[in-house]
């Protein structure tokens, strides 16, 4: 690997910001500092968690950052069950399997990583 943006899991993490921010442009005004600026920063903390642990120096730094990102996946399927429940969104299904092809690609590279020697 040469960078972050040459990780998978990196750019479909951009995707799923992009579908985040489209999803909650159709949420009420009243949400714009609410569920929708939390479900903005989850999803964008994905993919940023993801490049700052590839800066670093150690294996160890980088799977802490890693499991940040899985953390932050977590977090954004919980405030889309939320917004489903207040009836901000009807279908979220689509989404939510997209949050889970994210979740099972974060897992498999942390078994990558832990594979992997100690640099």
């Amino acid at each position: 690997m040469k960078t972050h943006k040459d990780l998978r899991i990196w750019g479909k993490g951009l995707d799923l910001v992009t579908s985040v921010y489209k999803l909650t442009k159709e949420f009420p005004k009243e949400e714009m500092y609410g569920l929708s600026s939390q479900m903005r920063r989850s999803s964008i903390s994905y993919p940023s968690n993801i490049a700052e642990g590839a800066a670093r120096k150690s294996k160890s730094e980088y799977l802490r950052f890693i499991y940040i990102s899985l953390g932050s996946l977590s977090e954004l399927e919980t405030q889309v069950i939320i917004s489903k429940n207040l009836g901000y969104v009807s279908n979220v299904e689509k989404l939510l399997n997209e949050i889970e092809v994210l979740r099972k690609m974060t897992l498999n590279f942390i078994k990558h990583l832990k594979g992997k020697k100690k640099t």
